[in-house]
């Protein structure tokens, strides 16, 4: 399974949603993901990608993990598994 779909498989269960209604200009708020559900997604996908994402529950906007999207949180986290293979 590749990371968009990994990551889309985990927010659509996190927004109890079908993986086929999450897009990748979905955002968190248009599926109704609060900031809870979004720190639990994160945690979700560090442990399903053996990643650490830097991101900070108390803080979002000051995190230097771009949220706005599911298509810049799949790059980002395509970014960190990179990083870690390097």
């Amino acid at each position: 399974m590749d990371v968009q779909s990994k990551v889309i498989e985990i927010i659509a269960e996190q927004a109890m949603l079908e993986p086929e209604d999450v897009t990748l200009e979905s955002t968190p708020d248009s599926l109704g993901i609060d900031s809870l559900g979004l720190v639990e997604s994160i945690f979700a996908i560090e442990e399903a990608f053996d990643i650490s994402i830097p991101f900070n529950a108390n803080d979002p906007s000051a995190s230097d993990f771009d949220i706005s999207s599911v298509a810049t949180i799949v790059a980002g986290i395509t970014r960190l598994i990179e990083e870690k293979a390097t």
